[in-house]
């Protein structure tokens, strides 16, 4: 009796699925036999690959690609650890070195918002330092922890793919729910002693930069970093509905909205000209220029709701306040 094995399956069953499938559809070889219980010898990704495409013409180049990776790894926890790992160091520093050519060769100068503040090469390296010190240290581990707590949760590894449409709306959502977690707790790490205690390291540079987006004492980050992780695991917890690409697209975007934020520069062509509401460097440079108000991440919705704006106009409007206020009395 022929039988054919599943293209859909749940997190845990992925490695599975793929052993089960290599050795049914690719080397015909009897899955049930004593003697084939073990996987298929290693290869190179790209023996895998091929291998997957011959028989798996269906799917799209992105989906061979990642069936092959997980079936080259043979260890689900470690594929996705890699993939994670290597995914938030390449587009983070990635998207960062862009601004370190534009500090050193002054190329934009006359977009610099605090001009009189570029950091040197010296700067640039010794945050560098720090941050990959963070990284190792810090991330490291909470990234090798996320397959098993992605899997108790439900998210998807497996193939199809989301279409871009649910991908876009989830991550739309993510954004408004890691902008409020950051609104909140950031606002508390300026209290006195928690400023003092944890806050006051990300704030060494009065003029940020790209790098030092992350440049953070641990606690930090996992306070901050919390916020970015969860958004998308309460989601997938209450919905059922989540594949781990998104949260890899999400990550992406929120390291790049982050390293943006810290550049420094205040273009005509900046997002929050075409979207008001988005916050973008003008917002954040100010807070640490000034070391209060502009607490959001992403929007700029939370800080004017609250009166926490530290702008021209935010600022004109608490002085009116004050004289109308005077006037009443």
């Amino acid at each position: 009796m022929s039988v054919s094995p599943p293209l859909f399956c749940k997190p845990p069953l992925l490695f599975g699925w793929l052993n089960y499938t290599l050795l049914w559809n690719l080397s015909h070889i009897d899955p049930f036999s004593p003697r084939n219980s073990t996987v298929l010898p290693l290869g190179t990704y790209w023996d895998q690959y091929q291998d997957i495409t011959k028989s798996n013409t269906h799917l799209s180049v992105a989906e061979r690609l990642w069936v092959a990776w997980y079936a080259w790894v043979q260890n689900d926890v470690l594929a996705t650890g890699i993939m994670s790992f290597a995914i938030h160091e390449l587009f983070y520093f990635g998207r960062s070195l862009p601004w370190i050519f534009i500090d050193s060769l002054g190329f934009f100068n006359r977009y610099k918002i605090q001009s009189n503040k570029v950091p040197s090469l010296r700067e640039q390296w010794d945050c560098a330092k720090f941050v990959l010190l963070s990284h190792f240290t810090v991330e490291l581990p909470q990234i090798w922890l996320f397959h098993p707590m992605a899997q108790f949760f439900g998210l998807s590894t497996s193939i199809p793919f989301p279409s871009p449409w649910t991908m876009t709306y989830q991550i739309a959502v993510f954004f408004v729910m890691e902008d409020t977690w950051h609104y909140f707790f950031h606002r508390a790490l300026h209290w006195g002693p928690l400023y003092k205690a944890i806050h006051k390291i990300h704030h060494q540079y009065s003029a940020p930069f790209g790098l030092a987006a992350e440049y953070a004492s641990p606690i930090e980050v996992m306070i901050l970093g919390f916020g970015t992780v969860s958004s998308p695991i309460l989601w997938c917890a209450f919905t059922g509905n989540l594949h781990i690409l998104t949260m890899y697209i999400w990550i992406v975007l929120r390291l790049f909205q982050a390293v943006d934020a810290h550049s420094g520069y205040e273009f005509p062509w900046s997002l929050h000209h075409f979207l008001p509401f988005w916050a973008g460097a003008d917002h954040h440079d100010l807070h640490h220029e000034k070391f209060i108000g502009n607490y959001s991440s992403s929007f700029r919705w939370w800080d004017y709701l609250l009166d926490t704006e530290y702008t021209p106009d935010a600022l004109k409007r608490r002085r009116e306040k004050k004289v109308k206020a005077k006037k009443t009395q």
